[in-house]
């Protein structure tokens, strides 16, 4: 987290580009009728750029609303005028919840993290709010991780209620990963 604070402007705008260029570009973004994803804030690689792309590519756009339990609702996204600022400094879409189970129609999910394993297994901020989320996500789906190139491949703590991601993407690429630990 430290060395992620640490990034200068243009560092986290040139990761952000990357990164958007990376995933629209991966056959599973490229196919995918509806993506859940999220605004990146504070030093988590950006978003902004990624959601434009999407919404110019048609893709159906499903953004989380954090619950006072801090699970996460879903509703619409087709652009900026649908976000408002929100607890935790996040900016989440001002449109109809869909309820917590719309995670599970998406065909690809982007979730922020921290750092991610070898094995796929995602160190995120400990509320769990994404690790109940992909307990929803159907097994085969491509759930994909957004994080800086130092930040994929290290040892991360596991705990029982964790869900490993199948990918990450970084600006060096998409990682994907198959569980067996490379």
């Amino acid at each position: 987290m430290t060395t992620r604070n640490r990034r200068s402007l243009l560092d986290r705008s040139e990761a952000a580009r990357e990164i958007a260029l990376r995933l629209t570009a991966a056959p599973e973004v490229r196919r995918a009728a509806t993506v859940a994803a999220y605004v990146a804030v504070g030093a988590e690689p950006g978003t902004a750029s990624l959601l434009s792309a999407l919404v110019a590519s048609g893709k159906r756009i499903l953004l989380p609303v954090v619950q006072p339990d801090l699970d996460l609702d879903w509703a619409a996204y087709a652009g900026d005028q649908d976000l408002a600022p929100a607890r935790y400094g996040l900016l989440e879409p001002v449109g109809p919840l869909l309820g917590a189970e719309a995670v599970a129609t998406a065909d690809v999910v982007l979730l922020p993290g921290l750092a991610v394993s070898g094995r796929g297994d995602r160190l995120g901020r400990g509320g769990g709010c994404y690790d109940r989320a992909l307990a929803r996500v159907p097994v085969g789906t491509f759930t994909c991780v957004l994080l800086y190139d130092d930040e994929v491949g290290v040892d991360v703590p596991v705990e029982p209620h964790d869900r490993p991601v199948t990918a990450a993407a970084s600006p060096a690429g998409i990682v994907r990963f198959d569980g067996s630990g490379g």
